[in-house]
Formats: C-alpha cells, structure tokens, sequence
C-alpha cells in the first residue's frame, strides 16, 4: 500500500495521516526555539482567570524557586544541544512580583546555559500595581526589552468588577512608565465584553488605550473559563450583538490611529509584532521551565510535548528528577496538523503550505483540495502558495476551523485564548 501523507473528507474531518517510512527523518530543520518560564504567584486570583496562578500567601520563595527552574532547564539541555534561543517569555502569575535582583539572576542563569540570538526578544509580564519606573530600569538593565501590561481596562469601575487589584491611575502610570524606560516595545493587555459593559464604556477603554501610546496591544474577549468562579456565578455580560459592535469599534479606532491587525487579537505599529507569540502562531518549538509550564520540542523524526506539575512548592522538591515532569506525548500527524492549523489560521495574512510542510512533515496536497471548497464558500483565500482565511472566515474563525481540523485527541482542550504556560 502506498504511504498516505494526509486525506481528507468532504467536511473536513481529517480522516488519516501517516507519517512515510520508518527511519526517514520527516524534518529536515528544526524551527526556531523559545524559551517560556511560568513564575506562578500574584497578589489574588482573578475570578476570570484559570492559568496556573497561585495567591501569594507568605512570603516569596525566590532564591529557591529561579534555583529550581535553572535545575529544570539543565535537565532539558541534552535535548536542544546546539540549539539558540531566538526569545525568552517570562510568564506568570505575576513575573514584576520578583525583584529586579531576582529577574537578573534568572536570565543570567538561562544565558549562561543555552546560548541566545543576537536580537533576542525577553519579555516580562508585569501588573500594574506592582510596576515602578526604578524597578522597569532595572529590569531593562537585566536584559529584558519587552514589557507586557496586564491592564485589562482604564475606568476603575470594570477593574473592580474583574477583581483586579490596580486602577486607572496606576494603569495610566504603568504604562507611562514602560515608555519612559527605553523599552523596545511594550505591550498592553486589555479586554471587552466585560461584566456590565456597554459600547461606549469599550470606546472609552479603546480611546484610553490609543492614549497610552502602547506600539502593541492584545485585546480579548472576556470569557467564562470552566473552574473559575465567574463560570460558577456568571456575572451580567453584554449580548452576542454587542460583542459584535464592540469588536468593530477596537478595530475600527485601533486601524485608524495605526495599529496592525496581525492575529486574532493582537495590534501593533510598525515592527513591533511580538515575536515570540508568532514563534507559538507559526508551529516553532518553544522549551517550558517552572510549575505548569508546556514545551513542545521537534526532533528529526517526531514532535514531542511535555507538561510540568502544576503546584510550585511539589515542582521546587522535584525540580531535579523526572518527578517535576507530570505528562509526556508525542503527537501524531493528525495532532501535528490540527495544532498548526489552529495556530497558523489566526493569524492575518496566513500561512504558506512551504511552512505547514515544514513544520508538521506532512504533505500539504490534500489540505490545498480541502481550502479549494472552503475558498469556494468564501471562507479562505488561495494565492500561489499561501493559504489565509478570508474577511468573513477571519469573522467567523472558530466555525473555519471546526470545518478542517480534525478531532483533537482526548484531553486536549481548545482555548480561544493562547495560554502560555
């Protein structure tokens, strides 16, 4: 029988791949490599929030926990050999609840064990209420060029509706603050669709973000994630047609003061795309260290991702055995392809079949047959090789994507937002 690279049916569902002969490599080049680290406290969990985040109850376990994640990172080195970093994702939680001294020690660490690019991207997550002007220089000074602002909205009134722990005049400070430290970019993280909102509340928000002058915002959608406790009690939530007209007014306003739509829900000026979120968007390879932290890692002949415990104090006791590592699995074709797909399609301007080759080992063929009916539902766009939903597929993502990604495998859950731990 021949060997079947990938078939697909009428409606999409993909109804086998395979992966060519035993013992030929499926790639040829590994894709570039990050490096994501959870730092898992913040000062209270938001009732929105299911990442793996813990309330800090005494006092921060600093020195042990950076120990713990280079001892992590060192038991990974025999599998990236001869590996660069082309970024460094410091996550959380909350990563500006670590002193500068603390943060600096850490990438001293990881730079003294994994060598990194030249114009690497090293980006820090920081909260509002625990930003200051000394701490962002001192950051900066440590290695970090890229700020990312956990603001989620400028009227005080939506913060305390999301529990958050800062207000407007704090998040105006924040980001005052990160430009005026020499930052190369910095980003602002916001939200719409919030408890009670209306459509002049968002344009406030959206006019007051513009204000800022952020080069990068990511703005999502607040939805009620399973286990959290605005699941178990929903709060009053705008309707689907004012999600809509919300959605359009931040793009509309954003479009015009000069932000690039470049993936679902993220905006930038010129040359300020967040390079190691598109790394995760075209299929790379990224390495996680610290409690809850994901990796997925290409090696010539398969794909393997890995996932660490969840709990901080049983990740830092077993940070030097197999102990810290709580699950395993090497993906199929049928994961390979339905994980690029979910990435790729979000963003803008599509993926070139060179890139889902390249990237998955499988052939693109029979994925081209399957946009050619989705292009003739006016869901997708075919010029030469690259492959994009088009205004209505980008509109109606989440439909596109039921149509021609199979199944994902059981546990595998699909998040409308990226989550980075």
């Amino acid at each position: 029988m021949a060997n079947r690279r990938t078939s697909w049916c009428s409606h999409g569902r993909a109804i086998g791949f395979a992966d060519g002969r035993p013992g030929v490599a499926l790639f040829s080049e590994l894709p570039p490599l990050s490096l994501y680290v959870h730092l898992p406290w913040c000062t209270s969990k938001c009732p929105y929030c299911d990442f793996n985040s813990h309330p800090l109850r005494a006092r921060l376990p600093e020195r042990d926990y950076i120990a713990a994640l280079l001892i992590d990172l060192e038991q990974h080195l025999h599998e990236i050999e001869g590996r660069t970093l082309c970024s460094i994702f410091l996550g959380g939680g909350t990563p500006s609840l670590f002193s500068v001294a603390g943060i600096a020690s850490l990438i001293a660490g990881i730079s003294a064990r994994l060598p990194l690019e030249p114009d690497a991207e090293i980006t820090l997550e920081a909260n509002p209420e625990s930003a200051e002007a000394d701490a962002f220089l001192g950051y900066r000074r440590a290695g970090v060029n890229r700020l990312s602002l956990g603001v989620q909205s400028f009227q005080t009134a939506f913060l305390r509706r999301l529990g958050r722990a800062h207000d407007d005049e704090q998040a105006l400070a924040a980001v005052a603050a990160a430009n005026a430290t020499g930052f190369d970019s910095v980003n602002v993280d916001m939200m719409f669709g919030l408890p009670a909102q209306t459509l002049d509340d968002a344009g406030r928000d959206v006019e007051a973000a513009i204000a800022a002058r952020p080069p990068h915002l990511s703005y999502y959608q607040l939805t009620l994630e399973a286990n959290t406790p605005f699941h178990r009690n929903p709060p009053p939530l705008p309707d689907e047609d004012e999600l809509c007209r919300m959605q359009r007014l931040i793009q509309a306003v954003l479009r015009s003061a000069g932000y690039a739509r470049y993936e679902v829900s993220a905006y930038a000026r010129a040359a300020r795309r967040c390079r190691h979120n598109l790394n995760y968007w075209r299929f790379g390879d990224y390495l996680g260290i610290g409690a809850g932290a994901h990796s997925k890692i290409t090696h010539p002949h398969r794909v393997v991702r890995s996932w660490k415990t969840r709990h901080p104090k049983e990740y830092m006791r077993n940070a030097s055995s197999d102990a810290r590592v709580a699950g395993v699995r090497e993906l199929t074709a049928e994961d390979r392809a339905f994980e690029f797909l979910m990435n790729a399609l979000r963003l803008r301007h599509g993926f070139s079949t060179t890139l889902f080759e390249r990237r998955t080992g499988l052939c693109p063929h029979r994925l081209l047959q399957q946009c050619e009916t989705l292009t003739r539902m006016g869901l997708m766009s075919i010029d030469g090789t690259r492959v994009r939903a088009t205004a209505r597929g980008y509109r109606h993502l989440d439909g596109l994507l039921l149509r021609m990604l199979p199944e994902p495998a059981p546990g595998h859950r699909r998040k409308r937002r990226t989550n980075l731990e």
